[in-house]
């Protein structure tokens, strides 16, 4: 069965999201699952190759995925809010899946700035089977909200990750209640370098 991709307009809360929806190729999806891609400043997009391969890990695992990008990266309307507006970005996006698939349950999975967004949404809903925050950035301010969350947390760093440095993830994670799991990745740097294949495995094979 072919790979199904859509693309697709979504209403965000500052105007129209650009949106790519796939399904997988072997079967229907079991579960949906939104992904968010890292920092808009940056030159963070929904094409970013790290986002792009823990959407083709989700999807061999059965899942279904909408990317999209956040306001004011490349189609998507509106400005860059500082995380708080990406967040409601990101929300407007999972009601729009869960809309789409009402009979699946349903996750959420984001690479850096992105698993800040969907960390801070996941654990403030009604509870998604998990979150799977991809190269967590530890630098990016406060993380106390995850402390409390009971929601089943896959993270997924490099061990040379810049923005997100062993001991301080180690640290972080060790304050966390379960369920909760860390997998370690050997890699370059922050984006995975030399290890995109591992990476899409790992994902794959923590759900």
């Amino acid at each position: 069965m072919p790979r199904r991709i859509e693309s697709h307009w979504i209403a965000g809360p500052a105007g129209r999201l650009e949106a790519l929806l796939e399904e997988p190729e072997e079967a229907p999806p079991r579960l949906a699952a939104v992904v968010c891609h890292p920092h808009p400043l940056y030159g963070g997009t929904m094409h970013n190759k790290v986002v792009y391969r823990i959407a083709r890990g989700l999807r061999r695992a059965g899942i279904v995925v909408l990317r999209f990008n956040f306001r004011g990266v490349g189609l998507s309307e509106g400005a860059h809010a500082y995380l708080e507006g990406e967040i409601e970005d990101a929300r407007a996006a999972l009601t729009w899946l869960r809309q789409r698939y009402s009979e699946l349950p349903y996750a959420l999975a984001g690479f850096s700035f992105g698993s800040r967004a969907i960390t801070r949404l996941g654990c403030g809903v009604e509870e998604p089977e998990w979150l799977m925050a991809v190269g967590f950035p530890t630098d990016y301010g406060p993380a106390e909200y995850l402390r409390s969350c009971a929601i089943r947390k896959i993270f997924i760093q490099s061990t040379r990750d810049q923005y997100g440095p062993k001991p301080e993830m180690e640290a972080l994670y060790a304050k966390l209640q379960e369920p909760k799991e860390l997998h370690w990745i050997e890699a370059q740097d922050h984006f995975f370098g030399g290890a995109l294949e591992e990476l899409e495995e790992a994902v794959r094979a923590a759900v």
